[in-house]
């Protein structure tokens, strides 16, 4: 099985509980490191997660994976938080982050820009508003590569 069509099944088995017990899926990594593979499946809820809810939701997404076995070949499974600088991923991650401070590449530049930190303003009609410093820059949504929250010091 191709690893998008990976992501995409352990997807499908794991959301419907997750969102049963007030969980979020943030993302689902199935990646190759040294000789090693990694499942990652990183999940939030409202206040941050905690090492219970991992495992809770480790020891379901387990059970599940070995009732199915999607994965031919040996792997290391792992459930955690997308921690401080989470990924945006989805428009409604992009949403939510209205008045956090983020951190967005694009695909191509923007007003001769390719990266952008800085406060997220807006986001209206597919359009980012960032503020870095004391300028604004709109960004269509559909150039933007990656985007994350980001801690600024």
């Amino acid at each position: 099985m191709s690893t998008p069509k990976i992501k995409e099944t352990v997807e499908s088995m794991v959301t419907p509980f997750l969102e049963e017990n007030g969980f979020e899926l943030v993302d689902v990594e199935y990646v190759k490191e040294g000789s090693q593979w990694f499942l990652r499946v990183f999940v939030d809820k409202e206040g941050g997660i905690d090492i219970d809810d991992c495992g809770h939701i480790s020891e379901f997404l387990s059970e599940k994976l070995d009732e199915n076995d999607p994965i031919t070949g040996a792997y290391f499974l792992e459930v955690s938080s997308p921690g401080a600088e989470r990924p945006l991923k989805k428009v409604e991650d992009v949403v939510k982050a209205v008045g956090s401070n983020v951190f967005v590449t694009t695909y191509e530049p923007v007003g001769g820009l390719k990266e952008f930190e800085g406060l997220l303003q807006s986001f209206e009609d597919e359009q980012l508003v960032i503020v870095v410093g004391k300028k604004s820059h709109t960004i269509p949504y559909s150039k933007v590569a990656s985007a994350r929250l980001a801690i600024i010091f």
